[in-house]
């Protein structure tokens, strides 16, 4: 075992499947199969899910930017809601924290409550985001992780890894096994937001990026195959 205690993020979309908006059950049946695996097998397990399957942000227009990251926010506690249901079916439990009160339906965060859930074999879903606009789910992954100790952050996107450009648009693009955060920032890459990659770097939290659909693929990046792209801290 590389890693032992790992904080998976997941984009909205990619919950989403073909359908853009929305859930597809199919692919989050396969992702919580993969979590409740690796907490049997004695991984401490946590996830942050972006909102874009319902709403992004900085995609809303003229809408003033808090406003719209507010219910940006709201969308990420909705889906962790969500996914989290999905344990049940695998005889595990998960736990749903956010930085702010929302009724009785989450926990408000602390660092110490998460750590003991993620030690008794809870999966702890962390919604909200930072709790802040013009933050994103990016930079509240990183936050999280680097709170709790994480040893790595799992990136699972509809992409296979980091290019040094996009390679939906450029068949020629080249994929990285590893790259360091110094030439992330330097060539402006953005495989996740520049925030989070400087947050990382600064907190030693190594990152890979890679296929969300690629078979077991959480499973196979926690347990330390090379698949994806590592960013190295």
């Amino acid at each position: 075992m590389q890693y032992s205690n790992i904080l998976v993020k997941l984009s909205g979309e990619a919950l989403a499947g073909d359908k853009s908006l929305g859930f597809d059950n199919e692919i989050i049946s396969g992702v919580i199969k993969q979590l409740t695996t690796l907490v049997n097998d004695g991984f401490l397990v946590s996830v942050v899910i972006g909102g874009g399957n319902f709403w992004r942000g900085r995609t809303s227009g003229d809408m003033d930017r808090t406003t719209a990251d507010q219910i940006g926010m709201l969308a990420t506690v909705m889906n962790a809601l969500y996914v989290s249901d999905f344990t049940k079916t695998y005889n595990v439990q998960s736990v749903v924290m956010t930085p702010f009160p929302v009724g009785t339906m989450t926990e408000v965060f602390n660092k110490d409550k998460a750590i003991d859930y993620l030690k008794s074999g809870k999966i702890v879903f962390f919604a909200g985001g930072t709790g802040h606009p013009y933050f994103s789910t990016d930079s509240g992954a990183a936050l999280k992780g680097c709170e709790i100790g994480a040893d790595v952050l799992l990136f699972a996107k509809n992409i296979d890894g980091v290019y040094d450009s996009d390679p939906r648009t450029n068949k020629d693009a080249i994929k990285f096994e590893k790259i360091s955060c110094e030439t992330i920032l330097e060539k402006d890459l953005k495989p996740v937001d520049l925030s989070c990659v400087v947050l990382c770097k600064d907190n030693k939290l190594p990152i890979i990026v890679f296929d969300l659909n690629a078979e077991n693929g959480i499973i196979k990046v926690a347990n330390g195959e090379n698949i994806g792209t590592k960013i190295i801290v």
